[in-house]
Parts: structure tokens; C-alpha cells; sequence
């Protein structure tokens, strides 16, 4: 593992800088990934750390019992990370198993707290990466970095909190979506043309169910083909678009990274021409195979190819789409050439044969191992920077970069923001779209891991996210369904999204009770959606969290609790996870607010500090509100396009007195157009409050306040907004 040239720790070639507590160590010529946005000034810092470069570069760190790493994004199990390894190399997983150490993301930034110190680290390498922490040896977190030009970002901060914006500031600003991106979409693999979405839409508008768009996945094409809509399912696409988007309900269609090789398709022969495919160890486009059959890869390392790629986008723009999701982009391949003769050669050398246990296998594995065999990486190449490299050593930029070039090509042609999401990624992708976690399954423990995994992508940069509520894959429950709507309610993407052999997951696919409890859910959401964008928009100026763990906020205590989040600095949540309960364990660090929201009403009561048993059941929402903090509520709509903002009811708990900027756009513009920032202050006074709005929005007419107090007693005022 270590090699002849091996040299621990010690000053490092190049060593940067940065603002806000950030340090930069350079080693060799590492491939500029494009994630870190800020730069540092030259200095000459020592990196302190174990390294040892070899094949592959090792980095150690020792573990005390009380130590904890937190972050490193998109990973099954706890958000305290001890204890596990972590490979971070974008692959297609779809059984989201215990066991399984990679998922679609690569997010390589981790903080180490120890003895109420913090550090964070960036590790700025687009290949392999593998994390150890504490699972061989308790006393050691060990780094294998596969390769040895790669850059390491340290953070310093007085809180993880304070980390965590110092590496945002460092990375860039996130990706902002419009503002109906907010709410609930409906998708399934299967909707197979454009009556059957009819249906859908129908259907939710018969039911007074919400309803912002639905997703359309491969069905929508011809023959799997990127940029085709099949004339003979989808006769009159661009009216069909037209016609919903008038109703304030978005078609978001999908796009995979493979490209078809067909002679006569337009977008196969333009990249041939152009020169925009993979190349195989021959200078040829490299062959695959994905949904369409043999397709080459499109080289979105390559500067021109992404803007050929984004350019692409505009077929979908001119038939009035605002959404796009990009998938199989880590990239998925089902096969490729060699692999598959090889595969069929040791098939017809066994025909006839009496195989034994050990051939039957190797028979049985030599196919099953054609899906997303890592030979393939070994076998294509990437041009970048003018050089040529091996994809393997880049791969965990090709989602990311796909994404890229998306978000180029949708801004350019749209001029507006849109909708974006990606399966794969890498941290730098957060500032062009935002990510689902991929093909999970209707299994209570990917509810719980959806809970504990959207802090950790979080403070990798990604706001924008959100799984596939009720799960892709499986036999989803009404009782399962609901419960994941009332964590989904407050996740910034809220979508229900169903595999082709699975049963129907829209709400009203169940029995009556739960397309009740989804209708009322669903309206609370709505209600939700003005404290929501808000809460997201100022995190992402402010370089600070939407989803936080209890830990940051609650230190030592509540380190452990993990099934309650926090949001913004208003909010905690505490969602049922578990199969048939109606009530659970919930810790309260101190004295809080209970709110019930149901589409109509919110009540208010105090809760105490400490550990109680909280009833929480199918048809309402409850979370609860921190002391001296307010959210404001809208009312409870079909669509954001009806939200109206002339009337806001804002729930509050005060105790010493409570200050809360409301932020507010148009919605859809880019940069600082039209924003609005309402400062509401809530001051006590003896059996009353004072309260003082300024800067009010421009809609506002009036703001019913309901006031609970630290006895427990509850104020209404309405306010009337001074022409």
C-alpha cells in the first residue's frame, strides 16, 4: 500500500488560504473538478495530518471513544458516521440494503468533532475515495484516496454549524429552483401516454388533491431516445404541455445520459460530427449499453460538449417544459460489448453439461455482474484540460457534469429558473441542480434513512432534495404512504415516485381513509410552502442549514437523537418511522410548542422539556416550534400558482421576544430580481404584545398572529396592514 516515495505528513508543495477559516493543501497536479468557487492567496501552511502517498494515498486520523464525523452526504445509516466504510464513487444502486456502502452521490467533505473540537475536511478528488471510520480498528479513521494528485480542504470553526458555512462560502452558492418546485409532484415508471397522464391529472383534480406536475419517465420517448416524444403516445405533446401548465400543473421529463446509436437520430449524428462521444483505448466512441440498446456516452468533461448537450435541452424548451430530470448518469451500464461475448461464450460452453455447484455460479454471477461492472470504467476515456483520462480516475464528475451542462442549456433557452434534478453527483453539482437519493425501496427503514440521511446531504451543499416518498421499489402501504408524506411535507422536493411492478402509489389508489389523510396532508404543505421558501432561501444566502441534526443546536445531550430534525432555526420535527404507532418517544431539549396543523387550523400547546411520549396521528401534521420563534402559514391550495399572499396566519412562541425575517420573490427570476424581505417582530408586554411589521410585502393585507406563551397561554391578534 505505501510506496517508495512515501513521506507522512510535512510541508506541502502548495499550500493556500482562503476567507473564513479555510485551508487549502495542494498535492501534485490534481484535475480542477470545479467545486471549490473560492480562492485563497499562497501561503506556506503545514498540513499536520497522518498522509502517506501510495497506491493508494492514506489518510489517517486517531479516534477517541467520544470522537464523531458527521456529513459525507449521500450514505445509508447514522448521521454520527462512526463505525462504518463509505466508498465514495457515484454507482446504480437500487437495493438500498443495511449493508451497502455507496449510493448515486460522491460527497467527500466530513467533520471530525473531538473533545469539543471540530475540524472539517474537503477532500477535492473526482475518483475513488473510500472512508473507514472506526469499523476495522475503533481507534482509527483511515482515507484511501486512489490516486495521488488531489487537493484537501480543512475548515476551522467554533461549531460544526460554523463549518459548515465556512465550506458553503467556499463552494458556492446552491442551486435555487422556482418557487412551484415547492410543491407535490406525482410520478411513476409506467404512466405510458398521454391519456393515461390525463387520467392522473383528472383524477387528482376530482379528489381536490394538490397537485404542482408529474414527472414523466423513458415512457414519453421514441424507442428510449433522448430528445423524442412517440408521436404515436403522445400525439399533441406541446398542447398537452400548454394545456396543464395553464392549470399551474408542470410535465418534468426525464433524461438519461446514454445516447442511442442510430443512424438518421439526430442528436447520434451530431455527436459523432462534433466529436462529443467517450472514446474506447482505440480512439473510437465507446460502445454500452442502457435502455435503448448500444449507446455512446456524450464527453460532458469536454467544455463544447456540454454546451452541445445543454443546447439539447432546447427541443424540450420549445414544447414549453420547465423541468427536467437527468438519470443513469453515475453512468448506469447494463453491458457492454466484451463483457456480454464473454458472458455468452461461457453460456454455450455449459450447454449441455451436468454443471456442479461452482460452475453453476460462476454462470449464474458472470451474468448477474454485466449490470454496472467496473471493468467498463477501465475501458473509456474522457478529454479535459487537453488531456486524456481514463474514466475510472474522473468518474464521479460525470453526473455532475451532465448536470452542468443542463443547467447551462435550460438557463440559456428558458431565462428563467426551471426545475433540475440529478440522480448521480459531486459537491459543485449543488450549484446547478438539486438531487433525489435515487431507487429506494416501500420499506420503513428507507423512511428512517430518508430522515437521517437529509442532514448529511445537506451540508454537502445540496439543498434541493428529497427522496422518492413511499419508495421506488416495493409494495408500498397506505399506512407507510401517509407517514412518509408527513416527513415529506417538509423536504424542499415532495415527490411520490413508484416503479413499473410495483402497485399504484397515487393516494387515491388506496382506501378512502388515506386519500383523506394525503388531500388534508397534502393542503397543510401548501401551507407550508410561504415558511418553506423562505426558510430555504435565506439558508442559501446565508451559507447556513435548511436541515440541521439535533446535535448542532444541542451538543453532547442529543448527540445520539437522530429520528428528530431540526429546520432553519425554527422548527423541530419529530416524525413516526416505525410500523403501526400512533405515538412515539420524543426528547425535548427544552420547553417547546406543539403545533397541530390540519388544512384549516393550527393549535398551539406547550410542550415540557425532557423525554414524553408524543400521540401523532394519520390525518395532520405536528412538529414543533422553538422558543422565541414564528413561521408564517399560507392558506391551503391545489397549486403554488394559487397561493396568495394577502393573508399570512404566523404561529409563535415567546418568551423573552421574537424577531423572524420573511423572505419572499416573484418565484421565477434569476439573480435579485423582485425579492422581498418582511422583518416581523413580537414583543411582550404585560398580558399583551407588541408587534411591529416592516418592510411588508407587497400582497400583504393582514396577519392573524396566535401567541403561546411560556405558561402556556395563548394570544390572537389580527393585524391590519397600513395602506
Amino acid at each position: 500500500m505505501i510506496g517508495s516515495k512515501a513521506r507522512k505528513g510535512g510541508k506541502i508543495v502548495k499550500s493556500l488560504r482562503h476567507k473564513n477559516g479555510v485551508e487549502e493543501f495542494v498535492f501534485g497536479t490534481p484535475v480542477s473538478t470545479g467545486a471549490v468557487v473560492e480562492k485563497g492567496r499562497a501561503e506556506n501552511i503545514e498540513f499536520r495530518e497522518n498522509i502517506t502517498l501510495g497506491e493508494p494515498t492514506l489518510l489517517t486520523f486517531d479516534l477517541e471513544p467520544e470522537d464523531r464525523i458527521y456529513g459525507l452526504g449521500e450514505h445509508l445509516g447514522s448521521i454520527n458516521r462512526r463505525g462504518r466504510r463509505f466508498r465514495s464513487y457515484c454507482r446504480d444502486e437500487a437495493n438500498h440494503t443495511e449493508d451497502k456502502n455507496e449510493l448515486y452521490g460522491a460527497h467527500n467533505f466530513f467533520i471530525h468533532v473531538k473533545d469539543h473540537q471540530q475540524i472539517g475536511y474537503f477532500i477535492d478528488f473526482p475518483g475513488e475515495v473510500v472512508y473507514d471510520t472506526g469499523f476495522q480498528e475503533e481507534e482509527v479513521f483511515s482515507i484511501e484516496i486512489y490516486g495521488k494528485n488531489f487537493r484537501i480542504l480543512k475548515i476551522f470553526g467554533d461549531t460544526p454549524e460554523k463549518i459548515v458555512t465556512g465550506f458553503l462560502q467556499a463552494i458556492g452558492k446552491a442551486y435555487i429552483p422556482p418557487k412551484w418546485a415547492f410543491g407535490y409532484f406525482q410520478s411513476r415508471w409506467g404512466y405510458k401516454d398521454q391519456k393515461e397522464i390525463e387520467e392522473v391529472y383528472h383524477r387528482f383534480k376530482k379528489e381536490d388533491l394538490p397537485l404542482e406536475g408529474i414527472y414523466l419517465d423513458l415512457d414519453y420517448m421514441e424507442d428510449f431516445k433522448n430528445f423524442t416524444v412517440s408521436k404515436e403516445r403522445f400525439p399533441d405533446f406541446k398542447e398537452f404541455v400548454g394545456k396543464l401548465k395553464k392549470e399551474g400543473v408542470y410535465l418534468i421529463p426525464i433524461i438519461d445520459a446514454g445516447v442511442k446509436i442510430e443512424a438518421g437520430y439526430d442528436t447520434y449524428e451530431e455527436g459523432i460530427k462534433g466529436k462529443h462521444f467517450c472514446l474506447d483505448g482505440e480512439e473510437n466512441p465507446y460502445v454500452a449499453a442502457v435502455w435503448p440498446g448500444k449507446v455512446h456516452f456524450p464527453d460532458f468533461l469536454q467544455s463544447k460538449t456540454r454546451s452541445w448537450f445543454g443546447d439539447q435541452y432546447r427541443f424540450l424548451t420549445d414544447l414549453g417544459i420547465e423541468g427536467v430530470w437527468n438519470d443513469m448518469n453515475e453512468p448506469a451500464i447494463f453491458y457492454d460489448e466484451k463483457n456480454l461475448e464473454e458472458a455468452v461464450d461461457l453460456a454455450s460452453e455449459c450447454r449441455g453439461k451436468n454443471l456442479n455447484v461452482h460452475q453453476f455460479f460462476q454462470l449464474k454471477d458472470t451474468f448477474a455482474n454485466l449490470l454496472n461492472n467496473e471493468d467498463y470504467h477501465q475501458r473509456f476515456y474522457h478529454r479535459m484540460e487537453a488531456k486524456k483520462h481514463l474514466h475510472r480516475d474522473v468518474h464521479n464528475l460525470y453526473g455532475d457534469y451532465m448536470t452542468r451542462a443542463a443547467n447551462e442549456g435550460l438557463g440559456k433557452h428558458l431565462k428563467r429558473r426551471f426545475l433540475l434534478i440529478s440522480r448521480a453527483s459531486s459537491i459543485g453539482m449543488h450549484r446547478y441542480g438539486g438531487i433525489w437519493t435515487g431507487d429506494n425501496a416501500s420499506w420503513w427503514t428507507h423512511l428512517e434513512e430518508n430522515i437521517r440521511m437529509m442532514p448529511s446531504i445537506n451540508m454537502c451543499g445540496f439543498y434541493y432534495i428529497g427522496a422518492d416518498t413511499g419508495g421506488f421499489g416495493g409494495q408500498c402501504s397506505g399506512e407507510l404512504l401517509t407517514r412518509w408524506f408527513q416527513f415529506s411535507a417538509f423536504a424542499p422536493l415532495f415527490r411520490n415516485h413508484s416503479a413499473l411492478d410495483t402497485r399504484p402509489q397515487e393516494p387515491y389508489a388506496f382506501s378512502k381513509e388515506v386519500l383523506e389523510h394525503s388531500r388534508s396532508l397534502l393542503k397543510c404543505r401548501y401551507r407550508l410552502i410561504p415558511y418553506l421558501y423562505s426558510t430555504y432561501m435565506k439558508a442559501v444566502e446565508n451559507y447556513q442549514l435548511f436541515f440541521k441534526p439535533m446535535a448542532f443546536q444541542y451538543p453532547k445531550e442529543y448527540e445520539a437523537v437522530e429520528d428528530q430534525l431540526l429546520i432553519g432555526e425554527e422548527l423541530m420535527l419529530a416524525p413516526i418511522h416505525k410500523k403501526n404507532q400512533s405515538h412515539r418517544l420524543v426528547d425535548l431539549p427544552e420547553k417547546m410548542a406543539l403545533v397541530t396543523l390540519r388544512e384549516e387550523e393550527a393549535d398551539l400547546t406547550l410542550a415540557p422539556a425532557g423525554p414524553q411520549r408524543l400521540s401523532y396521528d394519520l390525518d395532520h401534521l405536528r412538529f414543533f416550534l422553538r422558543p422565541n420563534q414564528m413561521i408564517p402559514l399560507g392558506e391551503g391550495k391545489n397549486n403554488v400558482s394559487k397561493l396568495s399572499l394577502e393573508k399570512l396566519e404566523v404561529l409563535a412562541y415567546i418568551r423573552e421576544g421574537g424577531a423572524h425575517v420573511f423572505y419572499d420573490d416573484d418565484g421565477i427570476s434569476m439573480g435579485e430580481k423582485n425579492q422581498e424581505r418582511m422583518h416581523i417582530t413580537i414583543t411582550p408586554r404585560e398580558n399583551s404584545y407588541d408587534i411591529a411589521v416592516k418592510k411588508p410585502h407587497g400582497a400583504l393585507k393582514s396577519i392573524d398572529f396566535k401567541i403561546i406563551n411560556h405558561r402556556g397561554e395563548i394570544q390572537r391578534i389580527h393585524y391590519k396592514i397600513k395602506e
